[in-house]
């Protein structure tokens, strides 16, 4: 077989995986607070020796992720909230590890737990949030909540935790298939005094659609050349194979 069927066959498998990344952005493009991942790929030349390096290989590279801000929207909800320019905030990830995500739509749980919008435990100073039975929750630029309990005057507000914020060093962290950013090391990362966040709003995903789609596009495309050259490497092979016969 010629090794030409093997490198077009390489690099539509490699267009596959970046139509999945990018599909994946589009699909999240109302996502709060979500992270566009970028697709990476380079060519990797075929050494023969001494040899002319006239083929190469598709090799996929470690993915990253666009960790540039989105845009702030308004709701006025009382548990909306989004960071003010770098930061992250620490959940509790379905295997109990650490996790950090920029989405700011939280809710509170059968037992006021506070809970992220796909119900992950928000961390505080001493682990999960709980809060007490209450007429309103007040959440501070520094993560703190306050709450006024129910049937309480105003002057009975009352600190009950604060939301764990951390930096956001690019370098350091990474993000899984679950969506949550982690520490490359896996360690927990430590309360950063200077992050603050925006009561009321949330922070919509950083996708460019437009862009996006284009590259949806160009993939597709380059998939199809692929398809063409393994096809012209086949009708090849018949030919030379019809040659050989002849003789």
């Amino acid at each position: 077989m010629d090794k030409a069927l093997y490198i077009a066959m390489t690099g539509a498998k490699h267009n596959m995986l970046a139509q999945s990344v990018h599909a994946n952005n589009l699909a999240n493009v109302n996502t709060t607070g979500f992270r566009a991942d970028f697709a990476q790929a380079r060519s990797m030349a075929v050494y023969h020796g001494d040899g002319h390096q006239s083929r190469a290989y598709a090799l996929t590279e470690s993915p990253s992720t666009d960790f540039s801000e989105g845009s702030m929207m308004s709701t006025g909800r009382e548990l909306d909230f989004s960071i003010r320019g770098k930061g992250m905030i620490a959940v509790q990830a379905p295997d109990g590890s650490e996790a950090y995500t920029r989405a700011g739509n939280l809710a509170l749980g059968p037992n006021g737990e506070l809970l992220t919008a796909n119900g992950l435990p928000v961390l505080g100073d001493g682990g999960p949030i709980v809060l007490p039975p209450a007429e309103k929750i007040d959440i501070g630029s520094d993560g703190s909540i306050t709450v006024l309990g129910a049937g309480e005057g105003a002057a009975t507000l009352v600190l009950v935790d604060r939301i764990k914020l951390v930096g956001d060093d690019v370098k350091n962290m990474t993000k899984g298939n679950d969506g949550l950013t982690r520490s490359r090391d896996g360690e927990p990362l430590e309360v950063d005094g200077d992050v603050r966040i925006v009561s009321g709003f949330l922070e919509s995903s950083n996708v460019n659609a437009i862009n996006e789609f284009t590259e949806v596009l160009s993939l597709a495309r380059q998939y199809e050349m692929h398809i063409k050259m393994m096809k012209t490497v086949e009708t090849n092979s018949e030919a030379s194979a019809r040659l050989l016969q002849t003789q």
